[in-house]
């Protein structure tokens, strides 16, 4: 894996960029249907007040850096795309369902630049809602399949293909494709100066919660993917396997098992396995994990402009621990 660098300021001139349809690895549109989950006809919980997290803080780690533009790489996970690259470097990464039960990683990254980020795939109709939050962040992919590529055009993306931009990509030689596209980070940011700083999605950090039920590990499993999380006291952190692998140095020091409702969307693979449309926006339940312990919690975003708010099943906020946090979005599918 490479190592990270302090993130510094794209200074070279915003080109455009077109999303391409690539041949392999992607899905096809199977007819029309809606693009939001209808709204829960049960209200959500009031929001308790928000307070800003302090400047020269990162909104996304709670940890002091300076909030720079966002990047969202939409990163391979099947078994032959391991080892990750760059994945260490992510402020969030994002677990989502896709098609055959199978899992693909979104890293967001702002604080820190890893030389290479991969392996890259392709978007889903997901990552539209869930990256509004972001502003007008740049989101890297390997593709998209053509009924797609009008939806992600009109999202407020900076868009960063393969296609479009190649020189923010290289090949790795040494590994089988669709399993070997790597973003350089530091050349896509620089196709978008002005793309969107990190901002407030809703997280907050600091003292955990007075309860909690002591854990060890937790494993959340998908349809077709498991991962388990192992509480490190001396790192003070969550170790992470995959499908009961380790997966380079990873560790999290929160992680977020939000229950979503996951359901068919309008678009299919080349294999015509249906793609799942995980919806991010209204209210549910979840579980953070912290300082080896597991703590129930309520998330709710009503807004999809907006973040999402975690709090205890009593409406308090609740803390993240300083550091990189991945959220899981599991549920039922329907």
């Amino acid at each position: 894996m490479t190592g990270a660098r302090g993130h510094r300021r794209p200074g070279a001139a915003a080109t455009a960029v077109l999303c391409a349809v690539t041949a392999a690895g992607l899905y096809g549109c199977s007819g029309p249907g809606p693009l939001e989950h209808p709204p829960s006809p049960t209200p959500p919980p009031a929001t308790p007040p928000a307070t800003t997290p302090p400047a020269g803080t990162s909104p996304l780690t709670g940890l002091p850096a300076r909030s720079g533009p966002v990047l969202a790489v939409k990163i391979d996970n099947v078994p032959a795309a391991r080892p990750h690259t760059g994945l260490a470097a992510a402020d969030l990464v994002y677990v989502e369902q896709v098609e055959s039960g199978q899992t693909r990683l979104m890293g967001v990254y702002a604080s820190r630049l890893p030389d290479r980020v991969g392996p890259v795939r392709s978007a889903r109709e997901s990552d539209l809602a869930l990256l509004r939050q972001f502003g007008r962040p740049v989101l890297a992919y390997s593709g998209a399949q053509g009924a797609l590529t009008p939806l992600l055009r009109a999202a407020p993306l900076h868009l960063v293909h393969e296609g479009g931009t190649p020189a923010a990509f290289r090949r790795d030689p040494g590994r089988a494709a669709p399993h070997n596209l790597y973003l350089r980070p530091a050349r896509a940011l620089a196709t978008a100066p002005d793309a969107t700083r990190a901002r407030d999605i809703g997280f907050r950090f600091g003292p955990a919660p007075a309860d909690g039920t002591p854990v060890n590990s937790r494993t959340v499993r998908f349809p077709a993917a498991r991962y388990t999380f192992t509480w490190a006291p001396d790192a003070k952190a969550w170790h992470v396997t995959m499908d009961g692998r380790p997966d380079g140095p990873l560790a999290p020091a929160t992680v977020v098992v939000q229950h979503v409702t996951v359901r068919p969307s309008r678009f299919h693979d080349f294999l015509g396995a249906v793609s799942p449309y995980t919806v991010t926006t209204g209210s549910g339940t979840a579980e953070v994990l912290r300082d080896g312990r597991a703590y129930p919690a309520r998330w709710n975003r009503p807004d999809p402009n907006r973040g999402t708010v975690f709090t205890t099943p009593a409406g308090a906020r609740l803390n993240f621990a300083p550091g990189q946090v991945w959220v899981l979005l599991t549920g039922t599918t329907r």
